[in-house]
């Protein structure tokens, strides 16, 4: 048994007060059957507050219940336990009323742009890399400062940006309220919603896991679905922006040009942690975000 498996195990136990039964790694985590019944997924924080930065995320996204998310089952200063939710194959139904729900979830709105969930930590995580949730009073200032600066920073001190390319970025900040020159209410966002936390339930629903949860502009989330290839994404889109115009928030006009504006975050973490072509897909991203 390895010592990933051995602690997780005991995390059950500790946790739930069960017998923990057959495991088996997901890749990242380990499914852990349960004595009495019943699945669960044992992951690992990546980092000191990971665990309560995911765990209040998945409850604020939970509160409403417009989109399906795993239940939190436990929690502590290193494991997270969650129900386990079988995987299923994508059809347009369950596109569509992803999308819906996305939408309702966005507009039950956070406290300000950058606002942690509940109980969340400022010091937060997105994936492997740090994320700061700091509340700002406007959508500019938050994405320049906690969203693109930070990591573009970190990409110039580890040789993967000159200083040329950084200024670019720094164009793109400078630019910002004009970028997006209709302002919303801050959205409640999953925050790392591409298609590998967009899970295919075996319910015939779609579920979403792993958030980077915040108060953001929606615009954010949607573009995160397209960064990776989102399976029927023209279908989820589609319910997305019928949803918010039968809500009387429709989306602002040319919001797919913005795309590139909104994946710079992402594609900087991916440069941060991978470096190599992600540094060029974030400077192509920033240099068509300045073009629109």
């Amino acid at each position: 048994m390895t010592g990933d498996v051995a602690d997780a195990r005991a995390a059950v136990s500790r946790l739930l007060g069960v017998e923990p039964g057959r495991t088996h790694s997901l890749g990242g985590a380990e499914l852990v059957t349960l004595s009495g019944g019943g699945q669960v997924v044992a992951k690992r924080g990546s980092g000191e507050a990971a665990v309560a930065a995911e765990a209040a995320g998945l409850r604020w996204l939970a509160e409403s219940g417009d989109v399906p998310v795993p239940a939190v089952r436990g929690a502590d200063d290193e494991w997270l336990l969650l129900d386990y939710v079988a995987p299923g194959a994508a059809s347009v139904e369950a596109a569509e009323a992803f999308g819906r729900g996305l939408a309702a979830l966005h507009l039950r709105g956070a406290p300000a742009f950058g606002s942690p969930p509940p109980e969340g930590p400022a010091d937060a995580w997105i994936g492997l890399a740090p994320m700061r949730n700091e509340p700002h009073e406007d959508w500019a200032s938050f994405y320049a400062g906690e969203r693109v600066e930070p990591y573009v920073r970190a990409a110039v001190d580890d040789g993967l940006f000159t200083t040329e390319q950084a200024a670019v970025f720094g164009e793109v900040c400078a630019k910002l309220p004009d970028l997006v020159p209709e302002p919303e209410p801050p959205a409640r966002l999953h925050g790392d919603a591409w298609s590998g936390n967009v899970h295919w339930g075996g319910d015939g629903r779609v579920w979403l896991l792993d958030p980077a949860a915040h108060g953001g502009h929606r615009e954010t989330d949607l573009a995160m679905l397209r960064l990776f290839g989102t399976p029927l994404l023209d279908h989820v889109l589609g319910a997305y922006a019928e949803a918010a115009v039968d809500a009387g928030s429709r989306l602002a006009d040319g919001w797919a040009s913005r795309v590139p504006l909104h994946q710079l975050f992402p594609l900087l973490v991916h440069t941060v942690l991978f470096g190599g072509g992600y540094a060029r897909q974030a400077l192509a991203a920033a240099s068509t975000a300045l073009r629109v």
